[in-house]
């Protein structure tokens, strides 16, 4: 293991490992973040990102190239960006942005004190797929089958939970974990078997990478869709939860208090909580599904 060179040598470098791609909105996010603390690029910081986008085989490998060029600090984003810097250094501080409970997924034991060289912000609402659900059911009268898309490389926590709270709210709930791209047609094949009634997209690394062509398969197989807020971008009906890169934006918080000398092991976790929900108009007409006024009274933006 290579350790960190002395913060206070220099510009400070920060390395950054994303397993999705650069059009990220928590990538962007983080680094606003820094800018609005006076970090910039090349000025006061110099700053090495790394993108696996979507093939997890590559996490190892760049985390070990971010810590060979002697980064001061690992900012990355995603529970198994984290697991890969983590195996590859116990000395350099990671932060990290995450969408599930870090100690339910077992990357701290401890949310006020994380101990060790790690600590990190989250955007995990343990009342989001309730949420998610009970809009779907609002606007998809007489919805029973739910279609679940996540991701086989990432904790089965959310997972875990979407399944259970569809099934408390009575539907029957079939859940595809993508190994990568080849796997969404086949997802829909299956959910088009099952006679789906409406699908819900977990935000995790696939699906975010993947999700301009979930949104085709949804809209041919004329699936009405729930995404995780960040992922509105790509135009599904129904977007709701917390940004990941409002947790992204606090991540760069976190990692200014790191550069000036604060122990990650010693900084609690951040929970951060700004539920939006974005209803898609046009992404509706496609699919010929008429929203409810009062689903569209209460939404934070509606797309037209």
């Amino acid at each position: 293991m290579t350790a960190a060179r002395p913060i206070g040598s220099g510009i400070p470098r920060i390395g950054i490992l994303l397993a999705g791609d650069r059009s990220y909105p928590s990538f962007a996010a983080f680094r606003d973040g820094l800018s609005a603390l006076g970090y910039i690029d090349g000025q006061m910081i110099e700053m090495e990102a790394r993108f696996a986008e979507g093939l997890f085989d590559r996490l190892p490998g760049f985390a070990e190239e971010l810590i060979a060029l002697g980064v001061d600090v690992i900012a990355v984003i995603g529970a198994v960006t984290f697991q890969a810097v983590r195996r590859a250094t116990s000395d350099i501080p990671i932060v990290f942005a995450v969408v599930l409970d870090p100690v339910a997924a077992g990357l701290v034991t401890d949310a006020d004190r994380p101990g060790g060289n790690a600590t990190g912000a989250t955007n995990y609402d343990p009342e989001q797929a309730k949420k998610q659900i009970r809009i779907l059911k609002q606007t998809v009268p007489g919805l029973s089958r739910l279609a679940i898309l996540g991701d086989a490389g990432v904790p089965d926590t959310l997972p875990n939970l979407y399944m259970a709270e569809a099934r408390a709210a009575g539907l029957s709930p079939q859940m595809v974990l993508l190994k990568g791209s080849e796997d969404i047609e086949e997802a829909f094949a299956t959910f088009t078997g099952q006679q789906a009634d409406a699908l819900l997209s977990l935000e995790v690394p696939r699906t975010s990478t993947y999700g301009a062509r979930i949104i085709e398969g949804a809209v041919s197989a004329r699936l009405p869709t729930m995404f995780g807020r960040d992922l509105a971008r790509y135009e599904p009906v129904l977007a709701y939860g917390t940004s990941l890169a409002a947790a992204a934006r606090q991540m760069a918080r976190m990692v200014d208090r790191v550069l000036k000398g604060a122990r990650p092991g010693d900084m609690p976790i951040e929970w951060v909580k700004q539920p939006e929900l974005i209803v898609n108009l046009s992404a509706a007409r496609k699919i010929g599904i008429p929203i409810p006024p009062e689903l569209l009274a209460i939404a934070d933006e509606v797309i037209e």
